[in-house]
């Protein structure tokens, strides 16, 4: 993936940190649809972040953008900051999760979508019957009765053993980032497969227990 472009600010000329915003100058800027969410964060491609570094470039260039300093700006400039604010909230929500920040690089260096590739890692596949039959037998007993299976809360940490260790086999295939069209790209994809099946099991067994709370 190629290194972030630094452009110049469309009023002064300094570069920019963010394409929303000039620091220098103050002036908003019209940003290209081609912008990426790092882009906008002002960041390297990369996969991994420091989420502290993250929330202080939210805020800074917030700071720039924020729709109650342009209140007496003329329409097209409100119209630019309320949306160049919104680009900035919905870049963070993307690059603050692993999974999501991990599913954009994937896509966006030419390996396969979801839809193209559901599949998941050969250790799962074994694993993910016997968790399925655990969870099947739960929510059966969960329907008839207060009591939830016994094996339940072991099962929950044991997903969340396996979910830890796919987030350090994704880790490992996307840092550093592969090249586009990398195989890496594909098992990168399997472990996010992965990920959003113990996610969803994880969330199952929540509800198994919450509802296990509310019948008490």
């Amino acid at each position: 993936m190629s290194a972030r472009r630094v452009l110049p600010c469309s009023a002064c000329g300094a570069p920019l940190e963010t394409p929303v915003a000039c620091a220098a100058c103050g002036a908003v800027q019209e940003v290209a649809d081609a912008a990426t969410p790092f882009d906008v964060l002002g960041l390297e491609p990369t996969h991994a972040l420091d989420e502290r570094e993250l929330r202080r470039r939210l805020t800074s260039f917030s700071r720039l953008v924020h729709p109650d300093f342009f209140g007496t700006a003329d329409a097209a400039t409100r119209e630019r900051a309320e949306q160049n604010s919104a680009r900035l909230n919905q870049a963070f929500d993307l690059l603050s999760d692993d999974a999501r920040r991990a599913d954009w690089l994937v896509v966006h260096l030419g390996g396969p979508a979801e839809s193209q590739d559901r599949a998941m890692p050969q250790a799962f596949l074994v694993e993910v019957l016997d968790w399925n039959e655990i969870l099947e037998e739960a929510a059966a007993a969960a329907r008839s009765s207060s009591d939830v299976d016994p094996r339940v809360d072991a099962l929950a940490v044991e997903l969340t053993e396996r979910r830890g260790a796919a987030q350090q086999a994704l880790r490992k295939l996307l840092d550093p980032l592969p090249e586009p069209g990398s195989p890496r790209l594909t098992a990168a994809r399997r472990e996010l497969n992965g990920l959003r099946y113990l996610d969803r099991a994880l969330r199952q067994i929540e509800s198994l227990r919450l509802s296990r709370a509310e019948r008490r």
